[in-house]
């Protein structure tokens, strides 16, 4: 335990044996320590840290060889020792109160909720719900949201987040009510492959995905044999793939539609290569790639507007519209109402519309 320090004792130099050492535990005086203690006559204190609080462990003499293993402590240590020994007890008697009312909280089920915020609503409290959504215009327009449902006595947390796959288990988990970040392709194969019983209540809105590169222009200007970055998750992926056959630089197997891979490109006349990575990290990685495929809220968080920085995009009328998901027990809660309702206002629309000026369209 006495590590970055030599093994043997004797071979410390005087000024480190002087020093105050850092211990797990009070330990016994080793044998070699005390020939060093006799040899040297220097005095040696040990210290070990609980929490903030100091213990010290010292040898006032020098000891001889006969002396029996045993731990010396100072006043100071056995005055901490008692007051130690009262928090204890009391922390136990806390801890076990504690227990007892997350138990009793803890008895409730998912209509107990709806229960209670009906009961709630119809005494004219403010009902609660935490929403998780992804970084960028998802938290920005939910923000909105939020306002919003607050004038109908609806509150509103917001929990961000940097990925796909969080959202969503976190919600199958019951740590949120809602989430707001993908479109229905993706929602069903995500709940398929991780058996959630998770289901889509309304629509939300559309983000047209992007080409995007710092080296063209134009999508006809990429070299035979460039690199295109697109995301690794299967629904995204795909319509990577579809966007990048709408803009003539691959063919891919008929019929695969939303299921397609990059093992389904049947034509690919410049022989591109492709690279598959996490959604979020595709803008970062953008100068190492000719051009990449990036969703549009990972595209606004890193300062692209899409309207105007793609080199190629989705047209408005794209089939892939976002959604609020829920678990499918919790669908006919009266708060999830409240929070479509709010979400589908004509106050929320003209924000969407006046804040990202196409890049961002209603869904509904």
């Amino acid at each position: 335990g006495l590590s970055p320090y030599p093994e043997r004792w004797r071979d410390w130099p005087d000024e480190t044996r002087q020093r105050i050492f850092n211990f797990e535990d009070a330990v016994p005086i080793p044998q070699d320590l005390r020939h060093v203690l006799v040899d040297k006559s220097v005095t040696v204190t040990f210290t070990r840290r609980t929490s903030s609080l100091e213990e010290v462990f010292y040898l006032s003499e020098p000891m001889g060889p006969g002396h029996d293993d045993k731990k010396v402590r100072s006043p100071e240590y056995n005055k901490h020792k008692r007051g130690v020994k009262k928090m204890k007890k009391w922390m136990k008697v806390l801890t076990t109160s504690i227990l007892a009312v997350s138990l009793l909280a803890g008895c409730g089920t998912s209509g107990d909720k709806a229960t209670e915020a009906s009961d709630a609503n119809a005494g004219g409290q403010v009902a609660k719900i935490k929403v998780g959504v992804t970084a960028g215009p998802h938290e920005e327009i939910v923000e909105k949201v939020k306002e919003v449902a607050a004038k109908d006595g609806l509150e509103i947390e917001i929990v961000s987040f940097n990925d796909y796959v969080q959202p969503n288990k976190v919600l199958a988990e019951g740590q949120l009510d809602a989430n707001i970040f993908q479109h229905e392709p993706y929602l069903e194969r995500f709940k398929t492959d991780h058996n959630l019983d998770l289901i889509k209540v309304a629509n939300t809105i559309n983000f047209p995905m992007g080409i995007y590169s710092t080296k063209v222009k134009d999508v006809q200007e990429l070299a035979d044999g460039a690199e295109l970055g697109l995301p690794n998750d299967p629904t995204n992926g795909a319509r990577a793939l579809q966007l990048f056959e709408q803009a003539g630089l691959i063919k891919i197997k008929e019929g695969v539609g939303v299921k397609a891979t990059i093992h389904d490109i049947v034509e690919n006349p410049k022989n591109l290569k492709f690279k598959e990575l996490e959604a979020a990290f595709i803008p970062k990685a953008l100068d190492d790639l000719a051009a990449a495929a990036i969703n549009t809220n990972f595209a606004m968080e890193h300062g692209y507007n899409p309207t105007n920085d793609s080199i190629f995009i989705e047209p408005k009328d794209s089939p892939w519209v976002n959604l609020i998901a829920v678990r499918t027990e919790d669908k006919d809660r009266p708060e999830i109402a409240q929070l479509v309702k709010a979400y589908q206002s004509d106050e929320v629309k003209q924000f969407i519309e006046e804040q990202f000026q196409g890049s961002v369209v209603p869904g509904w």
